[in-house]
């Protein structure tokens, strides 16, 4: 560590949360930053990602927007702008029944461009370790961290950030210290609390994801509305979206399989992996024609069976921080994940580059970052939870299956509404104000 270096911060996960987090903190030239990263080489898995306004704010803010404007046709706009359509779809003839309409565009990217741009942006001298998965770590009061991988190697640093996933070894690091500390306290209950939060846990819901070239499924069908038009088909039990990306030379496409009632039950069997279509299509057999066509063109779908991180107490222990899906997993259906993961690397940077902050006072700048993001993030999550019940028409305020053919588009309506209204923070809040309010607590204290 050279002499002019404020502290050493280690980032485990090169994903779009730690990527973000070391861009972040690349404007201050006295942090040290090392990024360990888990695959033998760094490669994005994934098909679309999308960002609406409160993420885009940070991109702007990072001096990324130029990069990534020019990997989408999308222009953003503060006005408002229709959004996604959508279909009661299982049936033959399928029903539009709302337009969703967001003050400023959904921005979709796809995932490996989006990571090619913050590894651009990063300074030569931070350094990437591929193929390092960290087994544990640990802290003593004001001595540094020392990490233990997988591989038997060892590292230290002053400060660990853990955007490791779901799959999370910091946070079981992280949750594992918490629950000792409640057990030599003789909180034996808290201590089986803490663990029970260690692993993440099945929704219940798969998702099937493919990228279609726009030319096969113009082929198909050559006025399909997903080539120009984000689209969401619904129905009981299941739902797909599909949108068009990369200057719209390819279709990403995603199929949901929902059984709410095995929430939180274990998952047997891989949770990502390739998989044939003939084990999601059945869902959507006798679905309107325009589903039809984009099932007969997805080739080689991914199954991810969809993973969650229980709502946390702490996202922090003493110099050590988890963010991203490490910290919050949460489900798909409000696209908020990676906005999510780039709004705690934001915070994060913010008050770890702030002058108040040395060596000295790590922990209180990351207990301010727990008490601004944590609140927003948990309740980011329930409401995507929320959206996955309204979009496979599971839901309390009504009963789709006692809802008879002529009330039905105008129940349909008012589910437009309920998902609008659980779905709107996205583009009517800004992140603004926890920016400020997180530097008012760190220069107050």
């Amino acid at each position: 560590m050279s002499s002019g270096t404020k502290f050493r911060v280690a980032i485990c996960g090169a994903g779009i949360g730690g990527l973000t987090t070391a861009v972040a903190l690349s404007r201050y030239p006295d942090i040290e930053v090392e990024i360990y990263e888990a695959a033998e080489k760094l490669a994005e898995v994934g098909a679309g990602i999308g960002l609406f306004g409160r993420p885009w704010e940070v991109i702007k803010k990072l001096g990324l927007e130029e990069d990534l404007l020019r990997l989408t046709d999308i222009k953003p706009t503060q006005a408002p702008v229709p959004s996604f359509r959508y279909r009661k779809s299982d049936r033959p003839d399928g029903v539009e029944f709302y337009t969703l309409v967001t003050n400023g565009n959904l921005m979709t990217f796809h995932r490996p461009d989006f990571q090619s741009v913050l590894l651009r942006r990063l300074p030569p001298s931070y350094r990437i370790h591929c193929s390092k998965r960290l087994r544990s770590y640990t802290q003593r009061p004001g001595g540094p961290i020392t990490l233990l991988f997988e591989d038997g190697t060892r590292s230290s640093c002053d400060i660990l950030l853990g955007a490791d996933g779901v799959k999370s070894a910091v946070r079981r690091s992280l949750l594992g210290e918490k629950a000792q500390w409640a057990q030599s306290q003789g909180n034996w209950s808290e201590a089986a609390d803490i663990t029970a939060l260690i692993e993440p846990a099945w929704c219940g819901t798969n998702a099937y994801r493919a990228l279609i070239p726009a030319d096969r499924l113009r082929q198909r069908k050559p006025d399909h509305r997903v080539l120009t038009q984000p689209t969401q088909y619904l129905g009981k039990n299941g739902y797909i979206i599909a949108y068009p990306i990369s200057h719209g030379k390819m279709v990403n496409f995603v199929a949901f399989k929902s059984q709410h009632e095995m929430e939180y039950s274990k998952f047997n069997g891989p949770w990502v992996c390739p998989t044939d279509k003939s084990e999601f299509v059945s869902t959507f057999k006798h679905w309107e024609p325009e589903v039809q066509a984009l099932l007969d063109c997805v080739e080689k779908p991914l199954r991810w069976a969809i993973h969650t991180v229980k709502p946390l107490a702490s996202f922090v222990s003493g110099n050590a921080a988890i963010l991203g899906d490490a910290a919050h997993a949460m489900t798909p259906h409000q696209g908020s994940g990676a906005g999510q993961a780039i709004e705690d690397a934001f915070i994060l940077g913010t008050l770890l580059g702030h002058p108040r902050t040395t060596r000295e006072t790590i922990a209180r700048a990351l207990s301010i970052y727990d008490h601004i993001r944590r609140p927003f993030a948990l309740k980011a999550q329930e409401r995507s939870r929320l959206n996955g019940q309204y979009f496979t028409l599971c839901t309390q305020e009504i009963d789709f299956n006692a809802v008879s053919e002529h009330e039905i588009l105008s129940k349909l309506k008012i589910l437009g509404q309920i998902f609008t209204k659980n779905w709107e923070w996205a583009w009517t809040t800004s992140l603004g104000g926890s920016v400020q309010e997180a530097t008012r607590l760190l220069e107050s204290s």
